[in-house]
């Protein structure tokens, strides 16, 4: 007589995109938690839409805020060392400031739209008001403090208003909103940059900011070796 076997095994082939458990766990919760609510979506469901147990999900992480907590920390800590990067750039003429503002907020952008889920409409669960998601909120705030730095290096020698750094920050932000319209495209992080640029009052032509902003990002994460965009 056969014995049982101990559940329902995996699938053989993987249902989701990722080298690893973890990547395919992170990968359907990210689909659950952004098309279904954080709150309506269960363990089990987001096990199930692995080809996994229950059980098995236990093993990378403990609870649903867990998942949680990595998927929002992988929205601000790959900008981070751009970030504090693009910071050490001598901020120089009013250009070459501009320059560095618009590089920040193209990379922030982009990583926001880059993502295959709208991880950044999670920004506003309830949830993330819980003592639990502290560290992700500093790291935010450490990302917002880069971007009002940068501003403030820009409005000093344009005469710009002095919040044209967190202006900046939350402009980038909206690309969560236009990505959930369905009206995002590869242009608008761009765009969005341009904006910023344009909050800190630089009214000369964009091009040669732009270009020096994309050029100061490719020499960026050559030396980070991270992905330029």
């Amino acid at each position: 007589m056969t014995s049982p076997g101990p559940g329902r095994p995996r699938h053989t082939g993987p249902l989701r995109p990722g080298a690893t458990g973890r990547e395919q766990i992170l990968d359907a919760a990210a689909e659950l938690f952004t098309t279904h609510g954080y709150a309506r979506t269960s363990t089990r469901a987001i096990a199930e839409a692995v080809g996994i147990r229950q059980a098995s999900l236990y093993h990378h992480f403990r609870t649903k805020d867990d998942v949680l907590e990595a998927l929002l920390t992988s929205t601000v800590t790959p900008t981070l060392p751009v970030a504090h990067a693009v910071l050490r750039v001598p901020a120089g003429d009013a250009e070459h400031a501009a320059a560095r503002l618009y590089a920040l907020a193209l990379h922030d952008g982009r990583e926001l739209c880059r993502t295959r889920w709208n991880l950044g409409a999670l920004y506003l669960l309830p949830e993330l008001r819980a003592p639990r998601f502290v560290p992700f909120q500093t790291a935010r705030e450490r990302l917002r403090q880069c971007y009002v730095r940068a501003g403030a290096d820009v409005v000093a020698r344009t005469g710009g208003p002095s919040q044209a750094g967190d202006l900046a920050f939350r402009l980038v932000e909206s690309l969560v909103n236009l990505r959930a319209d369905g009206r995002a495209t590869a242009d608008s992080p761009a765009q969005v940059a341009e904006g910023c640029v344009r909050l800190a009052c630089w009214s000369g032509d964009v091009t040669p900011v732009a270009r020096s902003g994309e050029e100061m990002l490719r020499d960026i994460s050559a030396a980070l070796l991270v992905p330029a965009g």
